[in-house]
């Protein structure tokens, strides 16, 4: 399987995203660099695991992944255009230590919030995408999330656009209280708007989406994706454990237990990704532009 680099071909206008991924020229020979799987425990070179668009070589563990990177994984070269990219959740509540850590995720990820919302065209198809990154607070959703990807829908809705958002959240954030869990009704009043209309909704559920973003918008796709394994629910399984005192069936919230039950329509490894996103899109737009 073909590399990243191998993959994705930069033009001048695809600086900010190569930069922003962390994709940078090929630098002189440097001691192998290793990266321990969650799963397995076992160890592969960075660059084997760069080949693997960061699945394990050894498992098929997908390991998360930012936000910046998967859109450059999946977007058209010289075709991303960021949206509302200075949109930040403030302090509402003055929650004791919030804004300093907000200080600080934004130093160590570079991001002004949990998820990056994008305007951009996989293999010709012109979309809106918004993915949640889970360094930042683990994907939690604030004001900040619920704003941006509103305006992602508004746009999509606006322009006539299919919509795809990659979820991975812990859920709401507790700092912001009350105007946190109101951006579950505020996304989703947004997209039954944009259904409405008739705009194409392409959900795709990564490790893990949990919490108030599974119970909003992350359930209301049309089409319904999910990477392997990943951990799709309201609770997790733990807290549903010591709530009912019972063992849980083996792979419960996982991916494949969602499909079972036809919670997910299908699930898509990593290296398929563009592909099975391209040949929807293609699909869509041989409908008319719209969802029947």
């Amino acid at each position: 399987m073909a590399g990243l680099l191998d993959v994705v071909k930069f033009g001048k206008k695809d600086k900010t995203l190569e930069t922003k991924a962390g994709i940078t020229p090929q630098r002189p020979w440097q001691p192998p660099q290793f990266i321990t799987c969650k799963k397995c425990e076992r160890r592969a070179t960075r660059n084997n695991w760069l080949k693997s668009l960061y699945v394990c070589p050894n498992c098929g563990y997908h390991q998360p992944i930012d936000g910046y990177y998967r859109l450059s994984m999946i977007l058209d070269s010289g075709t991303f255009r960021e949206l509302d990219e200075d949109i930040k959740s403030k302090d509402v509540l003055q929650f004791p230590g919030y804004e300093e850590k907000l200080q600080n995720q934004r130093r160590r990820t570079g991001l002004n919030e949990a998820v990056v919302s994008a305007y951009g065209k996989i293999d010709g198809h012109a979309c809106v995408v918004c993915v949640l990154d889970s360094r930042f607070l683990m994907g939690s959703m604030g004001t900040g999330v619920g704003e941006k990807v509103t305006r992602a829908i508004e746009y999509a809705t606006d322009k006539s656009l299919p919509l795809i958002i990659f979820s991975a959240s812990g859920g709401a954030r507790m700092q912001e209280g009350i105007f946190s869990l109101m951006q579950m009704a505020k996304t989703s009043a947004a997209l039954e708007v944009f259904s409405r209309k008739g705009g194409l909704f392409i959900s795709y559920l990564t490790h893990p989406t949990t919490g108030g973003v599974t119970a909003s918008f992350a359930s209301l796709g049309d089409i319904m994706l999910a990477e392997p394994e990943a951990l799709i629910g309201f609770a997790g399984p733990r807290v549903i454990e010591q709530t009912i005192g019972e063992k849980l069936p083996e792979g419960f919230q996982r991916s494949e237990f969602q499909q079972t039950h036809g919670f997910v329509d299908k699930i898509v490894p990593r290296s398929e990704m563009r592909a099975t996103l391209a040949q929807l899109l293609r699909l869509h737009e041989k409908n008319g532009g719209r969802r029947k």
